[in-house]
């Protein structure tokens, strides 16, 4: 099965908006592929500011989350691999969820494991 993480992001982001509350996400910046302000970095991690006043564009699909954010008044396109969030949670009282360091997400180069056989009817008269 696929990674549940971004699936779960979607809908703690969704709630926590709904709940005008601001969504936070913890980022592992030391992660392959993530592209965010270097200078906002501390101890390989970054948290941000996600709302939707915060930042334009934002998708979170099952691969990664893209977005523009402002920092430091400069426009800066972020790019996050889905394997690299920490966490997401209110920055208003901390709710929502960290996730579990040794999932390990599928890589679509990998060959898929094979599936097992389909269960049948058979019509008996």
């Amino acid at each position: 099965m696929t990674s549940s993480r971004p699936y779960i992001m979607r809908a703690l982001y969704e709630w926590i908006v709904d709940n005008n509350c601001t969504p936070y996400v913890l980022v592992d910046a030391s992660t392959e592929n993530v592209m965010v302000p270097e200078q906002y970095v501390k101890d390989d991690q970054i948290v941000l500011n996600i709302s939707p006043d915060a930042v334009v564009d934002l998708q979170i699909s099952n691969e990664s989350m893209v977005f523009n954010g402002r920092f430091g008044g400069v426009a800066t396109d972020v790019h996050v691999p889905i394997a690299a969030v920490i966490g997401i949670y209110a920055r208003e009282n901390g709710q929502g969820m960290v996730f579990d360091p040794e999932e390990i997400a599928e890589s679509p180069d990998e060959d898929p494991p094979p599936e097992p056989p389909r269960p049948f009817l058979k019509i008996v008269k």
